[in-house]
């Protein structure tokens, strides 16, 4: 039997993993269009998708929640609409909580930044408190819908086991600032890149401001993600690889492709977190 303590992340696509800790299964932005298919982003603006999942929705274990950055079609499309289980606890914004209960989806519960939800059961728990993130410059924020991060806490007894942070579709703005000072201590982040382009602006961080991040929040290791599955995206994995190189940053980074499973470091009593082993 596997010890219920491991942390993993595997990898389906764009910014959909499934998260495993302490027995809790987590599903993130929920995005399963096939190559060819189009997202819809609003205003009658669509991206086509590169790429394949790595699995279907009903190929999914039993989710203990979801947890949705915002209300995009690269995000949350019809497949996951129609095909994920309409009582699973979806951890989200306020705009999106209200349009997915209007879809069916009556456990969706919407945050503002700082809230918490927690899960228990038994003596294990599961925190999600929403964190800033802002998903456009300028005015240009208006007519995108309102975004969110999360930090994940996996705990058992009361004792942390595993920290995780997900940035969510963000670009670099002083809002960010705070998360480092109310969580100075992340395990792992998992980072939305990209360099998403709407009309002509930066909606989500490029290589750039990826590495900008990184310094900012200061994870013990880091997950790209939301890098090369659509049309809209500006900025792929190797724009970031340089960037991370240049800032000296690369022993944090840990690459995994779709359909792989990452190892995240586990908390030991009296002991530092150790780097993961690596994709496998």
């Amino acid at each position: 039997m596997s010890d219920q303590r491991d942390a993993s992340v595997f990898f389906i696509g764009n910014a959909t993993t499934i998260i495993r800790c302490d027995g809790f299964t987590v599903l993130t932005d929920p995005n399963f269009l096939h190559r060819g298919q189009r997202a819809h982003l609003g205003w009658g603006i669509t991206t086509k998708r590169r790429t394949e999942p790595a699995m279907d929705v009903y190929e999914l274990p039993p989710l203990d929640a979801v947890v949705l950055s915002h209300l995009h079609g690269d995000h949350w499309d019809r497949v996951a609409r129609r095909g994920l289980d309409k009582e699973v606890p979806i951890i989200t914004t306020h705009h999106a909580a209200g349009k997915l209960k209007r879809q069916g989806f009556h456990n969706a519960l919407g945050l503002e930044s700082w809230d918490e939800h927690r899960i228990q059961r038994g003596d294990r728990s599961l925190t999600i408190t929403a964190t800033p993130a802002r998903h456009a410059p300028g005015p240009m924020q208006m007519l995108l819908p309102p975004c969110m991060g999360s930090v994940l806490d996996f705990a058992r007894q009361g004792e942390t086991d595993m920290r995780l942070h997900i940035s969510g579709d963000t670009i670099m703005d002083p809002c960010l600032s705070e998360i480092p000072q109310r969580f100075p201590d992340i395990d792992a982040a998992i980072v939305h890149l990209g360099g998403t382009k709407i009309l002509g602006l930066l909606v989500s961080m490029d290589g750039w401001q990826g590495a900008d991040w990184i310094q900012l929040i200061k994870p013990a290791s880091v997950l790209p993600v939301h890098y090369d599955d659509y049309e809209a995206f500006s900025s792929g994995i190797d724009d970031f690889q340089q960037q991370v190189n240049r800032a000296r940053l690369s022993h944090l980074v840990h690459y995994i492709g779709r359909g792989e499973t990452y190892h995240l470091p586990v908390r030991r009593p009296g002991t530092h977190p150790q780097p993961p082993p690596g994709p496998r």
